[in-house]
């Protein structure tokens, strides 16, 4: 999933996405209800409709927001109290309001509102957070419209018991999907890959297994390996913003030197039809007069990379050719 917080993947439009073979899209919770208001947007016709949008959409719950604005925030077991980032006002957010906004927008797929614990924390930080996501379950539940799909969140931390506890507990809720949460919070990879490959064999096989806000390209390999369906991200437009672009051999900095008088592509595998016309040279320039062109090239060039990245492990899978995907994203 693209990451279009404020409904809105960054520098780039509806159609690029649909042009790109993108079906489904991350919006977020907390964020479109304080701008323009979830209220607005039903009005508007559901956040399909305001954004011109075919595909399916998602919406975090405004759990990550508990802990990203944490300095805005108090955390009780009715739910969390933030001050509004852009005027200072005081919000409410609780697990029956968090998915009726998430109904209010129209969306496809909603997120429970859950508690995600930083990194680091202490155990019992990591234990009261899935006490609190647990209590609040139910009640995410309880809160949906008649065709609502909620998707369930596993916390825990990095402790495998923890997880265990948690894995188990949303499993046997009446979620349609599962997400792992609390993850690529800052831990370092070699604490992730533990913690994913425990907790997703764990999750019931029927339904969809999400990995919350994961998105380097060996991550992902390593979580489908686990048994993960879906992912999101930042990472492919926030890169290409900071003048990074992914190519099978590793992400480059378009803005270097070694660019400047480069006629062809930054990689051959990956030319892309957004970008084919464009030279590595010219890509640069743009870069380093600071136009707009820019980062939506690199963007788009970094969605289309991920899109491939996707539609090579489906057909990986179907045809039983996983070690050589594998070999293929070495250097990625």
């Amino acid at each position: 999933m693209p990451v279009g917080t404020q409904g809105t993947v960054k520098t780039v439009g509806s159609e690029d996405l649909e042009a790109l073979g993108f079906e489904l899209v991350l919006s977020n919770t907390y964020h479109l209800s304080l701008r323009p208001g979830s209220d607005l947007i039903e009005r508007q016709g559901g956040l399909h409709e305001f954004m011109s949008w075919r595909g399916a959409i998602l919406t975090d719950s405004g759990g990550y927001q508990a802990m990203s604005l944490a300095k805005m925030n108090k955390i009780s077991d009715q739910g969390v109290e933030f001050r509004s980032h852009l005027d200072g006002h005081k919000v409410m957010l609780t697990p029956e309001r968090s998915i009726e906004i998430q109904g209010e927008l129209g969306v496809d797929i909603s997120m429970m509102l859950d508690v995600c614990p930083p990194y680091p924390c202490s155990r019992e930080e990591a234990a009261e957070a899935m006490r609190k996501t647990h209590i609040w379950a139910p009640r995410n539940l309880a809160a949906r419209r008649e065709d609502q799909a909620v998707f369930g969140i596993v916390q825990g931390g990095v402790h495998e018991d923890l997880r265990r506890e948690s894995a188990e507990f949303i499993s046997e809720q009446d979620f349609a999907g599962v997400a792992i949460g609390g993850v690529s919070v800052g831990e370092p990879t070699e604490m992730q890959y533990p913690v994913v490959a425990l907790t997703a064999p764990l999750l019931p096989r029927n339904k969809a297994r999400y990995l919350m806000g994961v998105g380097h390209p060996k991550d992902i390999l390593h979580a489908v390996a686990c048994g993960v369906d879906m992912f999101d991200c930042v990472l492919p437009t926030r890169m290409a913003r900071h003048n990074c672009m992914y190519t099978l051999g590793g992400r480059i900095n378009i803005s270097g030197q070694k660019w400047a008088e480069h006629k062809g592509p930054v990689d051959e595998e990956s030319v892309f039809s957004a970008l084919e016309r464009y030279s590595a040279a010219y890509l640069r320039h743009l870069f380093k007069a600071g136009e707009s062109l820019g980062p939506r090239l690199a963007s788009l060039h970094n969605l289309a990379f991920y899109a491939r990245l996707m539609q090579e492990i489906r057909q990986a899978i179907t045809e039983g050719t996983w070690d050589q995907l594998l070999q293929r994203y070495e250097s990625a």
